[in-house]
């Protein structure tokens, strides 16, 4: 037997090769080392038998076998667990890699590589300027989406040559994130809030940093004239089982990306992953804008979501601004001086924060004892499987968060023939203005599923204010809440934007337009209208619009988007405990949705307000979820690793934690806490 320090005396080989562009030196040396030397020595040891003169300081050691990196630099090789088998390589913990933005522009930059993706997001999105970096995150193409374009790039005969934006000068080190930056509030550019132009005297803060002003210009600006031929290319999902393959490549926050298998010069997508877009402000988030409203506007151009003609003319019509509007960005000067001009916009953006219950409610003030009630004339509709739908009128109460309707007004002191309680409920609009049809379908959770009831309104009035109460009700909110009123006014603009007339100069400017209506409509509606057709209902859609500056369409773009039943849904195929099919599970910022995954109807609704707990068993890789009155689901993911639900879930319990008095600086270790998981 030898002993643990006679063990520890004894020398071995140790190979490490070296990462560096020196062609006439060597890349494989051998160390002699012991157990008990730390890795800074390994590293000493290891630069002075390289003899090259240069700065090694961004260089670490990478285990190959492992996939981990020793950045420990203080603990021994024995406690690494290091031995004579392993291969060591000495390389840039900062490396080039290629990201595609939402904007499908590809910019170059230095990342490192070592640091966990969440700090490494955080990284880069002070290079972009893009503040509230923990809303975004790095995606990998999954292997079904890039089939399809090789094929088609198979058949094309140019070969494409991607324009790429080079912001390589500037490596993003680790000092960056000690340093306010480009991130700090004080400290970040000042945009036009009419165009979205910095103002020239904040430009000079991109001097240390290769976001000039012409590359700011690329990422803050719109450029929808895309060519159909380019939207052919690209994946559209034309199933639920589809766009869960969309979300299946979301990187580990918690691991590094060389830990993950991504290698230097690779593509990821940047994306915004969870849909609480907190504080915007035209002021400081021009680039965050445009590109939330970029990767809104691919999303319903390649069908990811659904959204009625109506409400594909307002998108269009609202992406039109930018062809139709002969506005001169580069010519127009602003007076930053006068923070009026902003006030405008930032009173229509309250409108636009999406926050998850359970926030800051100290300023919500509610009397219990006088809780407003709606009660008007509304048709009823339940559907029938084996008739037709019943269509009928009633009287209808809604008060706190319960609906209750009676045979006609005079019945109304008696006992309802229906109570209904929306807590919890879907709220889907069904509207068409044109048809004058106003209808509120609610899928309200029950034992067994869902009870699907549909109402029926007179007016957008009507609509505006019951919508609203039930879009509450559904979050466990009364009509008391500081948020009715918004929400009603909200309601009330959308309409207003469908509500639109054929007028005569809009059929004769088709004429002289050289507009391509496939850049503004999804594939759907250029297969089913001409492209005359189609330009003069965009044109007629836009005479709303037409009055709005540049930043007010593409913020109007995003709430619409915000209002659409299937927004900021990620869907994920699953297995449920005891269940013998696959269904899909949709997780949204506030619930957990399980829809058949062959009707793609919902079947029940989980709101993350009711959730006690969640944990992962790590070994079976399965999900479990405790909510109030002693309800339990588990599952298992089977269209992409669990730990991606595990992370979404605990990614917007965190997102729900901010407020606008904190400052801008996050919890690190809080989101890890929630996301990491304990494997």
């Amino acid at each position: 037997m030898i002993s643990s320090s006679q063990y520890g005396s004894h020398s071995w080989q140790l190979q490490v090769a070296v990462d560096h562009h020196h062609e006439e030196v060597q890349k494989g040396f051998s160390l002699q080392v012991t157990g008990d030397l730390h890795i800074g020595g390994v590293m000493l040891k290891l630069v002075e038998q390289i003899k090259i003169a240069q700065d090694w300081s961004d260089y670490a050691l990478w285990w190959e076998q492992k996939k981990c990196w020793l950045l420990k630099t203080h603990w021994t090789l024995d406690k690494c667990g290091v031995q004579a088998d392993a291969k060591l390589v000495f390389t840039t913990q900062h490396k080039m890699l290629r990201l595609r933005l939402p904007n499908m522009k590809t910019v170059r930059l230095s990342v490192s590589f070592s640091s966990m993706v969440f700090k490494a997001v955080s990284d880069i999105c002070k290079i972009l300027n893009i503040r509230r970096s923990e809303e975004l995150s790095l995606l990998k193409q999954s292997e079904n989406t890039l089939k399809k374009k090789k094929k088609k790039d198979k058949n094309s005969k140019e070969p494409v040559t991607e324009d790429i934006l080079n912001l390589c000068y500037s490596p993003v080190s680790s000092a960056l994130s000690g340093s306010p930056g480009l991130y700090s509030r004080t400290m970040t550019p000042i945009y036009d809030p009419i165009s979205g132009t910095p103002a020239s005297s904040t430009v000079t803060w991109f001097s240390d940093s290769p976001l000039t002003e012409q590359n700011c210009s690329v990422l803050a600006f719109s450029h929808p004239n895309c060519s159909p031929e380019t939207l052919a290319e690209m994946y559209q999902p034309r199933t639920l089982a589809d766009k869960a393959k969309l979300n299946a490549g979301w990187l580990d926050s918690s691991r590094s990306l060389m830990e993950q298998g991504i290698l230097e010069d690779d593509q990821l997508l940047l994306r915004f992953k969870y849909y609480t877009f907190f504080d915007l402000n035209p002021k400081y988030d021009a680039v965050r804008i445009n590109q939330i409203y970029e990767q809104a506007r691919w999303a319903i151009l390649l069908e990811e979501i659904d959204c009625t003609e109506e409400e594909m003319l307002i998108f269009a019509a609202l992406q039109a601004q930018y062809h139709v509007s002969k506005l001169s960005l580069s010519s127009e000067t602003q007076d930053f001086t006068h923070e009026s001009e902003v006030d405008e916009v930032e009173a229509a953006l309250s409108n636009l924060e999406v926050t998850l219950e359970g926030g800051n409610t100290n300023n919500i003030l509610e009397d219990i004892t006088d809780i407003p009630k709606l009660a008007d004339n509304l048709k009823l509709i339940r559907p029938r499987k084996l008739s037709l739908k019943a269509v009928k009128p009633y009287w209808f109460v809604f008060k706190d968060t319960w609906i209750c309707y009676f045979k006609n007004k005079a019945f109304a002191h008696g006992e309802p023939i229906e109570k209904l309680n929306l807590k919890g409920c879907e709220v889907v609009p069904d509207v068409n203005v044109a048809a004058r049809k106003f209808g509120i379908k609610l899928l309200i959770p029950v034992a067994d599923g869902m009870n699907e009831v549909y109402l029926r309104c007179d007016d957008e009035n009507q609509y505006a204010q019951w919508m609203a109460a039930c879009v509450l009700a559904s979050k466990g909110k009364t009509m008391a809440d500081s948020s009715y009123q918004p929400e009603v006014q909200k309601i009330l603009s959308f309409l207003k934007m469908k509500n639109w007339t054929i007028a005569p100069q809009a059929v004769s400017d088709t004429e002289n337009t050289d507009m391509k209506p496939e850049c503004f409509v999804s594939p759907r509606y250029t297969k089913k209208y001409k492209s005359k057709q189609l330009i003069a209902r965009i044109l007629e859609a836009h005479q709303n619009v037409s009055q709005m500056t540049l930043v007010e369409a593409k913020l109007r773009f995003i709430q619409a988007w915000q209002s659409l039943p299937e927004f900021g849904l990620s869907y994920y195929i699953v297995r449920f405990k005891g269940s013998k099919k696959d269904d899909v599970l949709g997780v949204s910022y506030n619930r957990l949705i399980r829809i058949d995954i062959a009707t793609g109807d919902p079947i029940t609704t989980w709101r993350f307000s009711n959730m006690k707990q969640w944990n992962v068993n790590w070994e079976i890789r399965q999900v479990a979820i405790e909510f109030d009155q002693n309800v339990s689901i588990a599952f298992t993911c089977l269209s992409a690793d669990c730990k991606i639900i595990h992370e979404y879930i605990g990614g917007y319990i965190f997102l729900s934690t901010r407020s606008k008095d904190q400052n801008e600086t996050l919890d690190e270790d809080l989101f890890h806490k929630l996301t990491g998981g304990q494997e």
